[in-house]
Parts: C-alpha cells; structure tokens; sequence
C-alpha cells in the first residue's frame, strides 16, 4: 500500500513549504487540521467522523485491536449477518487479483442470536468509550429471514442497520434481491415495517444495468440511507488446472481495481436520491475518501484496503484533516458533492 501524501489527495497540484503541504508551516497545519469538524449525521445517526470500517472486513471489531484504536473509527460496518449460522462456502474462496481481490467467503457468520449475546456487548463497550457507530449488516436468503433477523436486531443495542441485498432469493430462482427494482423494494419494505427503532441503510449491488433505478425504488419503499457499491462479480481461471481459482467458480471483486465505477454509481445515486448516500469500493486512500465525498457521498467505508495495509483508515483520518485545512474546508459538509462537473 503506497503511502499517500497530501499532494497525492490533491492531485500533486499542491506547493510544499516549509516542510509541510500546500506552503503552510508545519505547527499552523496542524493547528488547522486539529480544528476541522469531521463529524456527520446520516439517518439521524451521528457519527464522529466519517470514516467507517467495511463490512466483511473488519469481523467484529476487534481483529484490528493489536494494530490500533478500533474506538477512532467513525463507525463499523459488522461481518454480515444471517439469521442462523452460516460456515460459508469451501474453500479455496479468496484469491488476489492485480489491483484487488476476489471472494466467495460466503457470509460466514455466528448467526444473529449469536451476535447480540456474544460479540455486541464489547461494541456497545466500545461505543460508550469512543462513540464509534455500531452499524449490523443484515443478509438473507428469504423475506421471512430477512424479517426474523431484523426484528431482532431492533430490540438490540445496535445503532443502525445495513440491509445487504446482494445475496440470492431462494424463492425467486435465486434471482438476486438487489437487481430487480421490485425485489429490492419488496424487501426493504418488509425490513424496514419491524425495524422500528433502527434506522435503515440498503446497501447497493453494482451487478445491475441502472444502480438509480434500484436506489428510487429502495428509498420509496422507506429507505432512510443507502451505501454503494458492494463487489462487482468476477472470475479467474488458473491456467495450469484450468479449474476457477475460487471454487465457487465466481466472486466478488473489490479492491483499487473497482474505485472508478464505484465512484461514477456513488455520483449518480447522490444526484438521484434525497437519503444520505455512504460511498464504499475501492477506496484505499484519503484521495479516494475526498472524491467519494466530493461526488457526494456523506461518509466512507473502507474494506479490501486494510488487507494490505491494516492502519489505512487511520492514516485517512490524518490525510483528510490535512487536505480539508489546506482547502479551507471547515467541516465535510462544505465539500460534500462540491465536484465541478464540466
């Protein structure tokens, strides 16, 4: 993971002085970036700053423990989560690709029940200490488990829920719920009646001809935010066994390699939607983190990233203040969708 500078975020349009970026002295910087507001609020929820740790990623919170501060992150995105437990698929079910990675990890997980008693208390801990946002990552294979999961998680400690709607419906052929604009509906309604007292994100699958279309019809049916993309389907052969590198045969791609496209949709979805749209795909620096939101997105998630440079986020953190200074941003709002399209 290369370390990005802040003339890398800006472009390397920046003048150095002084030892530091943009030709500011090195105590003024940090004097400036100390006093940045990097706080946001989405779906009611308010979140310290707005880097968040993709689901998938991150586990539980607590794998990244030994390397730094969980508690410095805006907020974590959980392994997903389905009703019962999942052991996933066989393996292999992760491979490296140039620029990123596929998996077919499967959605292995405890289970919700398991979740709530056994992993979220050392969250709320966490979140009581830091404030770090507790978000659940709700997966399913039928609206009754969909439904089942998320009115247990409303009774629960949780913060937020984020609803992923890439897995498929076994009633419905395993058509996938998110690439059918009525599939998607159906099933963020369904959610969002017994969730009650969590607020709702959808997260967007990129597998589809037009991600608006599916982000209108997610937010009419009571979306209160959406997060995109999750992975783009791919597929390696190994030339030597000619058998799929992943024995699911197909994966997801995430990683650098999927940052433009996932880009492009955030921008659409933020044109094409009044809910808080949260930008995830790629981003593996605080450039990445700074064109999300300037496309418009109000927060980011990180994931692949941390694989190869598990302190990435923190190292946003440091960047983002220090370009926001620089540019005279007082808080993410000022340059939140502020892209100059031509």
């Amino acid at each position: 993971m290369n370390n990005v500078t802040t003339d890398a975020v800006s472009g390397g349009n920046t003048a150095r002085g002084a030892g530091s970026p943009g030709g500011t002295a090195a105590g003024d910087t940090a004097t400036a970036s100390d006093n940045i507001d990097l706080s946001c609020d989405i779906a009611g929820v308010h979140f310290k700053n707005p880097v968040i740790a993709a689901s998938g990623t991150f586990g539980f919170g607590f794998d990244y423990a030994p390397l730094y501060d969980p508690g410095e992150l805006g907020g974590i995105s959980c392994k997903g989560l389905t009703l019962l437990r999942k052991d996933g698929n066989p393996p292999p079910r992760v491979a490296e690709t140039p620029s990123g990675m596929l998996n077919s990890v499967g959605l292995q997980n405890p289970g919700v029940d398991a979740f709530i008693a056994d992993y979220l208390p050392p969250l709320v801990q966490l979140r009581e200490r830091a404030g770090t946002v507790i978000i659940a990552n709700l997966a399913g294979a039928t609206l009754a488990d969909y439904v089942t999961a998320a009115e247990k998680l409303n009774c629960s400690d949780i913060d937020m829920v984020e609803l992923n709607i890439s897995c498929p419906n076994v009633k419905q052929g395993g058509a996938t719920w998110g690439v059918l604009p009525a599939l998607a509906s159906e099933v963020t309604a369904a959610v969002k009646a017994v969730l009650t007292r969590k607020p709702l994100m959808v997260k967007l699958t990129p597998n589809v001809t037009d991600v608006t279309e599916i982000a209108r019809a997610v937010t009419a049916a009571g979306a209160d935010a959406v997060s995109l993309i999750n992975t783009l389907l791919g597929m390696r052969i190994d030339i030597n066994t000619r058998r799929p590198v992943l024995y699911n045969n197909v994966g997801g791609l995430s990683g650098a390699a999927v940052f433009p496209v996932a880009l492009r949709m955030v921008w659409q979805v933020a044109r094409a939607v009044d809910v808080p749209v949260v930008g995830m795909g790629g981003v593996c620096d605080a450039r990445g983190a700074v064109e999300m939101i300037l496309a418009g997105a109000t927060a980011v998630q990180v994931g692949t990233a941390m694989f190869a440079e598990p302190r990435v986020t923190v190292e946003i953190l440091r960047e983002l203040r220090e370009y926001m200074a620089e540019r005279g941003y007082a808080g993410i709002a000022d340059m939140r969708g502020a892209v100059e399209c031509w």
